[in-house]
């Protein structure tokens, strides 16, 4: 099987001439590597680019952090002797590059593994960079990655006014079927982000293929994105993040495994699997998180195995899941309360979910049917426009 060359492998070995001499800002993290493992700074740097400063995202540019903690910035990194600039702090504002950690660079360039979901801020980030680049005339340059779900399928709804945040700064669904460099020309296209833009691509993917058929070696581009298994059922059961219950953060599953204290494992997993969901099974088990919710305590729930990932919907079996824990343990299920994500006034619930149907749907315990099919409309509608910013 011949594999997949990255945006950033076609950026230095086809067109090294965009770079050599500049002075650039790499915005980058653990992921950003070719097929042999070299990472994008090495890469450019050996292509000719003066790395003049180094930006990274959510959980850092080394990736060590978890999720909404604080990263500061690191005044010189000892290799390339360039400052190193945080992209998540602890504020909203800390999410934008700031103007004079951008001046005096040549081009900005990108490259971010995503994961294929609305709610991985990586693609935010490459959008508030976009729109910090353009106001000073930057070029920004995004080296594109393969989707790991594939181009095609898409899942949930699209965000709608007020419910903007940093899970979802524009209105894709759950899943967008879309690569980063589609994105970025979906934003310049459709949402009016202006910056010169310069998509470099991939070359031989096909919108068809998952991540394991591009011949690429996965590396985990966050803490509790570990698989590309994690990646195929993020879209439904990041939900749970809105929670008080674990989404398995903390063990060695995130997001395959979920539950809480005093759930009754057998009982979930019997209601679950009563329900049929296309693609999937559900196995009863016990576990206890390492950190973070329910650290060190038994929690009672379920891992969700994929048996067909072509017919599995990550998004309605997240919300399965949460209406089967709501029936099982009613006196266990609870929504965050806390703030998410710099938002301290709308439910996180909302925020994931793009709007507050589905807050209240749950609540009063309706059939989705119907919310299902207003999703499945406003899909179709967005498949439509996205096919503009198509490059495969």
């Amino acid at each position: 099987m011949s594999r997949v060359q990255t945006g950033l492998e076609t950026l230095v070995n086809e067109f090294p001439e965009k770079i050599r001499g500049a002075r650039i800002g790499v915005v980058c993290h653990p992921a950003s590597v070719d097929a042999e493992l070299r990472h994008a700074l090495d890469l450019l740097s050996a292509a000719g680019a003066k790395i003049a400063a180094i930006f990274g995202p959510e959980h850092g540019v080394r990736g060590e952090a978890q999720d909404m903690e604080r990263v500061d910035d690191i005044p010189i990194d000892p290799r390339f002797k360039a400052p190193v600039y945080s992209l998540y702090g602890a504020t909203f504002a800390s999410l934008t590059p700031r103007r004079k950690s951008l001046r005096g660079l040549d081009a900005l360039v990108i490259d971010l593994q995503d994961v294929g979901t609305r709610y991985y801020t990586f693609i935010w980030t490459m959008a508030l960079c976009m729109q910090a680049a353009g106001k000073i005339g930057l070029r920004v340059l995004v080296c594109d990655r393969p989707n790991p779900l594939n181009g095609i399928i898409t899942e949930g709804n699209l965000i709608k006014p007020g419910f903007e945040s940093f899970v979802g700064l524009d209105p894709l669904p759950n899943r967008h079927g879309l690569t980063p460099g589609e994105i970025a020309r979906y934003l310049q296209s459709r949402r009016g982000v202006e910056c010169e833009l310069d998509v470099l691509p991939l070359r031989g993917w096909e919108r068809e293929m998952y991540f394991e058929e591009t011949g690429l070696p996965w590396i985990y581009p966050s803490p509790n994105m570990p698989t590309v298994d994690t990646a195929l059922v993020y879209p439904g059961l990041c939900l749970v993040e809105a929670t008080e219950l674990s989404e398995g953060r903390g063990t060695c599953r995130p997001f395959e495994v979920a539950g809480a204290p005093g759930v009754d494992a057998e009982a979930l997993a019997e209601v679950l699997n009563a329900r049929q969901l296309p693609g999937c099974r559900f196995r009863p088990l016990y576990f206890r998180p390492l950190f973070q919710k329910h650290a060190g305590k038994t929690c009672g729930g379920v891992q969700i195995h994929v048996t067909d990932r072509r017919e599995f919907d990550s998004m309605m079996t997240g919300i399965s899941f949460l209406q089967c824990v709501k029936q099982v343990a009613p006196e266990t299920f609870a929504w965050r309360a806390k703030p998410y994500e710099f938002v301290d006034l709308i439910p996180a619930i909302d925020l994931l979910a793009g709007d507050d149907q589905l807050r209240l749907a749950l609540d009063a315990n309706m059939d989705l049917t119907e919310l299902a099919e207003q999703w499945t409309q406003e899909r179709a509608v967005f498949e439509t426009i996205r096919q503009e910013a198509f490059l495969y």
